[in-house]
């Protein structure tokens, strides 16, 4: 059942926030919403369906998730329909992301240099 903005003021923003991450909460989303954020436009499923190599079944329902949140937003033209993000925030959002990650892996590289620096240790 999706969200409504109603059961969202009643309910606590960290819940709400945890929503948030659980819709977002999957390789193949987090993909879509990278594609549409390096587009900066309104993108074509066919286009969303060529870059990630998804089955059109699992991408709807991948986007239905991300729609069903407030994420990302859907508009038929025609014969074909055009998603793009529904906050310009949300790329920041995944930028934030992959900033982190970088940061947290390259402390990791860094610890396991250390480690291998040390002397060898001898067998009991």
């Amino acid at each position: 059942m999706a969200p409504s903005f109603r059961d969202s003021a009643e309910r606590p923003l960290y819940e709400i926030k945890a929503n948030l991450f659980k819709a977002l909460a999957h390789p193949a989303r987090i993909r879509i919403l990278e594609i549409l954020s390096s587009t900066g436009r309104p993108t074509p499923v066919s286009e969303i369906l060529a870059e990630t190599g998804l089955e059109p079944t699992l991408l709807s329902q991948h986007l239905a998730v991300l729609k069903r949140h407030y994420v990302v937003s859907g508009e038929r033209v025609g014969n074909a329909v055009y998603y793009e993000l529904a906050h310009p925030k949300i790329s920041e959002l995944l930028l934030i992301a992959r900033t982190f990650l970088t940061d947290t892996l390259g402390a990791r590289r860094d610890q396991l240099e250390m480690l291998g620096s040390l002397p060898p240790v001898g067998q009991p």
